[in-house]
């Protein structure tokens, strides 16, 4: 992975450029802002393995003033205890259900639909388990986000995976080995949350 400084500096890079593009109206400004974003997605590219047209292209689709990717991720237990998690068809690694929270959406709706698109479940977000940060470099990403972990509960519906999907079922998180991401510890995590309540005769 680069240094952490370098990775620094191109988050700011790309920020900077992205307000000057946003927000500035002189040609020659909007000039320059592209390519300081086009330095910044060569950056990225090193360490990324993509193209860094395809960075760009990513970075130009962000509108407005540039803050940290926000994620939304839910648990879901059966009565034996088990996680409902998710064998992706993006990297082919287990999960968490969840994704990006949508502009106009708000991270307890955005978890919803989630969970209707990917598993075909009603749920209710209940509390709010831990924050987790990712900062450029880590996981590959070329930027900063912020996931939110929430404890869910079953409303209706029956189980079902989407096209995102290779296999959607509650399993012992402890026989996963290869997991998408930081998913691993928010599994984790979850477990002692779960434990927790029990402990306390909430569930």
């Amino acid at each position: 992975m680069p240094d952490k400084n370098y990775l620094d500096l191109l988050d700011k890079l790309r920020a900077i450029a992205q307000l000057g593009i946003n927000y500035s109206k002189d040609p020659f400004d909007l000039e320059r802002y592209n390519k300081l974003l086009q330095l910044a997605a060569s950056g990225y590219s090193e360490f990324s393995g993509l193209p860094s047209a395809e960075i760009k292209e990513r970075f130009n689709r962000e509108l407005g003033y540039i803050t940290p990717k926000i994620g939304v991720n839910g648990v879901l237990f059966n009565d034996n205890g088990q996680l409902l998690l998710e064998h992706r068809g993006d990297d082919l690694l287990w999960g968490i259900p969840g994704g990006w929270v949508d502009v106009g959406e708000g991270p307890e709706t955005a978890l919803k639909r989630e969970f209707a698109e990917e598993t075909d479940l009603v749920v209710e977000p209940v509390d709010i388990i831990k924050f987790y940060t990712r900062l450029p470099g880590e996981f590959n990403q070329p930027h900063t986000s912020v996931h939110i972990l929430y404890y869910c509960r079953y409303i209706s519906g029956d189980l079902n995976k989407s096209h995102e999907s290779l296999e959607l079922s509650f399993i012992d998180h402890t026989t996963i080995t290869n997991w998408h991401k930081d998913h691993k510890k928010q599994a984790e995590d979850a477990m002692l949350y779960l434990n927790k309540i029990r402990s306390a005769g909430v569930v």
